[in-house]
């Protein structure tokens, strides 16, 4: 992913108002960030938890997605959740569901389209090893472009049903 700059990124959110953009906080170490390795921009709210955000591109064009998380449930130690995005194995509460408000008159009313994402929205660094999870990881033959190009895919998936 190239370098975003603020402007950018408050002016690339589809699913929420532009003062809700202009109001939502940005990453610390926005400049810091290990862009090489990132196939989209994801953060959850320091200060609110249960908010999270995510830029990527879709159809030639910079997206931002507003999303929510609902609170942390009981952690399990026996449970073993697998993103939907980057298929990593994550143990405990490694896995939430964001969800999305849908863009449009769908959206308005109340609409939203959800999945399964790394709590943390690392899937980018733990699909190029950067980051590791507890859960013991099922073997791939697949190449690292070809991990990111299922990436790509269920992430173009997800956006899609958000434009629905």
């Amino acid at each position: 992913m190239q370098t975003l700059t603020e402007p950018e990124i408050r002016t690339s959110f589809v699913n929420c108002s532009q003062g809700e953009a202009k109001r939502l906080a940005l990453p610390r170490g926005l400049t810091d960030l290990p862009w090489a390795d990132l196939d989209f921009l994801g953060w959850v709210e320091a200060g609110a938890p249960d908010r999270a955000y995510l830029v990527t591109s879709h159809d030639d064009r910079l997206v931002g997605l507003s999303l929510r998380k609902p609170p942390p449930g009981p952690k399990s130690l026996t449970r073993t959740s697998i993103c939907a995005l980057c298929l990593t194995a994550h143990t405990a509460s490694g896995v939430s569901l964001f969800t999305a408000r849908k863009t449009g008159a769908a959206g308005r009313q109340g609409n939203s389209r959800g999945t399964y994402i790394c709590a943390d929205l690392a899937c980018s660094l733990y699909l190029r090893g950067k980051r590791k999870t507890e859960a013991t990881q099922a073997a791939e033959s697949l190449t690292l472009d070809e991990r990111i190009l299922r990436l790509r895919i269920n992430l173009d998936g997800f956006l899609a049903g958000v434009f629905a």
